[in-house]
């Protein structure tokens, strides 16, 4: 039964066969499509080939928007490798999230088992022998090789086909019937790597979890006949059960650590603490910890859900001419040694719980898994590893060209569509309010053109636009569960209820219109609005001449307030200066609040008020303009340094338990002038509004893995190049292309200088013959004067009517400033620094710079201003 039971099992590891024992009419469940389109619901780009330079490109391996309509469907599908030569993948980023995926296979075979767009992987995934090239599970990051190391596929001996395998595991997130594009994108390069990487996979297939026992241990070890190979990555698998997987290298009975991780964790490929060559002789040694507590029966080795699994991924490289692409272990073959195994092998790592994957499992596993040790609070090691985040602008996202009025904030409706606040033809400036913050321009009226805008995250298309004839001068804005608007207006000095589908007016409204004040009943430029998700309870950021937080029940009916104006240079807790953003944690019951002019963020417990935290760095300068809290993440972005100082306006991704910094991030197509609010969902995409550039970007993440074991490791960090910078240099005059491809032309980057000819020497090339044949003009031109005594000033205007057809019409030949100047959207808008006490009003215009890139520190202004 054993021998069967290893047999099925290796089978749904590889998910290869030989068809030789099938038929594939009566076997094989094909799905008849020969084309990939993508369903309009997908994300990424419909070409799945991307050119980078001339060597390298990108490769979009996606499903090709697939609905499983059964929990643990397994589905494959195939791309062939575009070139016949020989390439190397040298970067692999996962697109797929633990709310729908499981988990992801990649295979590297010559003869995919279907060439149908997808397929059962039950069927087989390789007719010829399968290569492990990449997993992924639980939302884990990007996987980066060392440079000069790369996955060897296409030419004579590497793979031609890639196949991706996607395991869908609880289908309760398809209840809508949505398409799914899950996948990974590669990054190959045709220039020879002189390390090649592998994978070797150690898998435990007979083991049993007896129902009810406390510790089962699972060992596997093999002998390493080989060429020497060096480690450099792992990966542990398991699922609901385990609760540590570690791995050795035995050499005259030392054990060397590999690696030893919770399979509980996001499921990446993390580095080696210290890099690990294995030679022939040695043996690899791994052992897996599992709990059978809270099981009624026994769980054996298996495909869905309900079984568990003990693999270990070893990412290795060797020199090229030993190289060997894959290898297994699948035996035990010194069980003995395990009695000697180091004790660390045996004590489990404490996961908090909402680390734990809560999706792509039935339901009924989900509920008899949770043991207390998932409960424990996260070791200082693992809080490290939870910090490989990064964000990059989305540089194919046109919302940055939507050019709306000021836009003063940004959140993110139930659908996680974007919605925006804007003012319209308003600005806020040094006329708006007197000294009494008294709105000062009522007979402007209101804003008449819709100043909420709901926009499609993807394409940034104006979904649903509303807030005509409503608001002054808007400013803060939150979305509840409901889908219900919050938002504040500076100059009516009030707190807006609002439904979206709905025109019968303000569902309710805080404070009086026009009168600003201190009481419990009036406002003084309130800046934001929270929402509490359980209680309905509302805070309110009051704001600009008020420094408090104010409290009302959900029908609007005040309960508390607490805060007061802060003084001198080290600011107490509870003391503000412009409490301008606010963000709740509801898994803590905490509101933490962008104290703007005191650079920091503070955060209270919502029931009792108590102060919590202060989170404060250099890098933030002397303001905080706005926070976001998603899962464990606090998004902030700071504001324009003042004369002399040298931190830059960026946006900050931050630990929210330690406070720590974990990235930092600007914008690469325009620049950031005055962020002033940012909003995050849960899968780490973050949108930024500025009031001054009347622009939103969008970012999306990146997760960086060059921490201090990364670096331990030799695992360098590369800047992933986007598909928006890998474009052809050909630019087509197609004046009947739509809107959007007149952005993307916008987009096109050059090609960079080291990757072709020097534009100096094309330049240079081309004038020398113009020279030579205009030197030869003259000098024959001069010779045919001295012959027939014509005078110096013919020549003059002879040589003068030559050099002005080359010039062609106008004088001074080619002007750049001219030629910048007459392109669409050029601006000359300088960089005044304003002063924050006040106002969002806009900056003079009158300085010359014509950069779009990061600027120097601007001249202080002679007076005080907004925000």
């Amino acid at each position: 039964m054993a021998g069967v039971r290893s047999l099925l099992v290796l089978l749904l590891v590889f998910q290869s066969s030989c068809l030789g024992f099938r038929s594939p009419l009566s076997v094989f469940k094909r799905f008849k499509e020969t084309t990939r389109p993508f369903s309009d619901e997908c994300l990424g780009t419909t070409r799945p080939v991307i050119p980078i330079d001339s060597s390298d490109f990108a490769l979009d391996i996606r499903m090709p928007g697939v609905t499983p309509t059964q929990s643990d469907t397994y589905f494959c599908m195939s791309m062939r490798l575009p070139t016949d030569e020989e390439a190397f993948v040298i970067d692999f980023k996962p697109r797929a999230s633990m709310d729908t995926v499981h988990h992801m296979l990649l295979f590297g075979c010559n003869m995919p088992s279907s060439t149908g767009s997808y397929w059962y992987c039950d069927e087989g995934t390789c007719i010829d022998k399968a290569n492990i090239l990449y997993a992924w599970a639980r939302n884990a990051p990007p996987t980066r090789l060392p440079e000069g190391v790369g996955f060897r596929v296409g030419g004579e001996t590497g793979s031609k086909y890639f196949v991706l395998q996607v395991h869908y595991g609880d289908i309760s997130a398809f209840r809508d019937n949505h398409k799914d594009c899950s996948g990974v994108s590669l990054h190959l390069t045709r220039l020879p790597q002189p390390l090649i990487a592998g994978m070797y996979l150690m898998m435990s297939v007979d083991t049993v979890i007896p129902a009810g026992e406390k510790v089962v241990n699972s060992d596997i070890s093999c002998h390493y006949k080989k060429y020497p190979m060096h480690v450099f990555a792992y990966r542990v698998h398991t699922h609901h059960l385990g609760q540590v997987v570690s791995g050795y290298r035995v050499r005259n009975e030392q054990w060397t650590l590999i690696g030893r991780q919770s399979p509980q964790l996001p499921q990446a490929f993390y580095p080696v603490e210290h890099p690990v060559d294995v030679s022939f002789g040695d043996i690899l040694a791994a052992r897996c910890v599992f709990t059978g507590e809270g099981r009624t029966e026994d769980t054996h080795i298996g495909g869905t859900s309900s079984d568990e699994m003990c693999n270990l991924y070893i990412m290795y490289y060797m020199e090229a001419k030993h190289a060997v692409s894959f290898m297994t272990c699948t035996q035990n073959v010194a069980p003995d040694m395990f009695r000697t195994i180091p004790p660390e092998a045996n004590i489990p790592i404490p996961v908090k719980s909402d680390m734990v994957m809560m999706h792509g499992h039935h339901k009924e596993t989900e509920s008899k898994d949770k043991t207390p040790l998932l409960q424990q609070p996260k070791r200082e090691e693992e809080e490290v590893l939870e910090q490989d985040f990064h964000v990059e602008e989305a540089l194919d996202w046109p919302g940055v060209y939507l050019l709306p009025g000021q836009v003063s904030a940004v959140a993110l409706d139930p659908k996680n569509n974007l919605v925006i606040f804007h003012r319209g033809d308003h600005i806020w400036d040094g006329n708006s309010f007197d000294s009494k913050f008294v709105y000062q321009q009522r007979g402007l009226g209101p804003i008449e053109e819709d100043t909420i805008l709901v926009i499609d995250p993807n394409n940034a298309t104006v979904l649903q636009s509303s807030g005509k004839n409503l608001f002054y001068l808007p400013h803060g804005l939150s979305v509840d569960n409901d889908g219900n608007y919050w938002v504040t207006d500076v100059a009516l000095h009030q707190v807006f209820k609002l439904d979206p589908n709905s025109k019968e007016g303000p569902l309710l409204i805080l404070g009086r219109s026009m009168q600003p004040g201190s009481d419990q009943n009036h406002f003084c430029q309130p800046t934001d609005v929270a929402v509490d998700p359980d209680t309905g309870t509302i805070f309110v950021s009051d704001g600009y001449c008020n420094s408090r937080i104010m409290q009302f029940s959900p029908s609007g009916n005040f309960i508390t307030q607490w805060g007061e104006e802060s003084s001198g240079r080290n600011p107490k807790p509870g003391q503000f200066s412009i409490p301008h953003s606010l963000a709740l944690v509801p898994h803590l019951d905490q509101l933490c609040v962008a104290d703007r002019e005191n650079g920091r963020i503070q955060c209270f417990k919502t029931d009792t008020k108590e102060f919590v935290q202060e989170i404060k760095h250099a890098s933030f300068g002397r303001n905080v303009f706005a926070i976001s809290y998603v899962s464990g993440l606090l998004f902030a972005v700071n504001g324009k340094p003042y004369f002399g100082d040298q931190e830059p306006v960026q946006g900050f991704v931050m630990n929210f338990s330690s406070g720590e910094i974990i990235d930092t991030f600007k914008p690469v197509r325009k620049h950031f002038d005055m962020p002033h609010d940012i909003t995050a969902s849960a899968d780490g995409t973050v949108y930024v509004g500025d009031a001054h550039a009347n622009t939103v970007w969008k970012f999306t993440s990146a997760e960086k893995m060059e921490h201090r074991s990364v670096k331990k490791a030799g695992i360098e960090a590369q800047e992933i190049k986007e598909s928006e910078a890998v474009v052809e240099t050909k630019m087509e005059n197609n004046p009947a292309s739509s809107e959007l491809q007149k952005i993307q032309e916008k987009q096109k980057l050059i090609k960079e200088p080291d990757s072709g000819v020097p534009v100096v020497l094309i330049t240079t090339l081309l004038v020398i013959p113009v020279v030579v044949l205009l030197a030869i003009a003259i000098f024959i031109r001069w010779k045919k004067s001295r012959a027939f005594g014509d005078s110096e000033h013919k020549l003059e205007a002879s040589s003068g009517r030559v050099l002005g057809k080359l010039r062609g019409k106008g004088s001074g030949g080619l002007n750049l400033g001219n030629f910048f100047a007459s392109r669409k959207g050029y601006s000359r808008k300088g960089f005044d620094r304003l002063s924050t006490e006040g106002s969002d009003h806009e900056k003079d215009e009158e300085d010359g710079s014509e950069s779009e890139e990061e600027y120097s520190a601007p001249l202080p202004a002679p007076t005080t201003s907004s925000s």
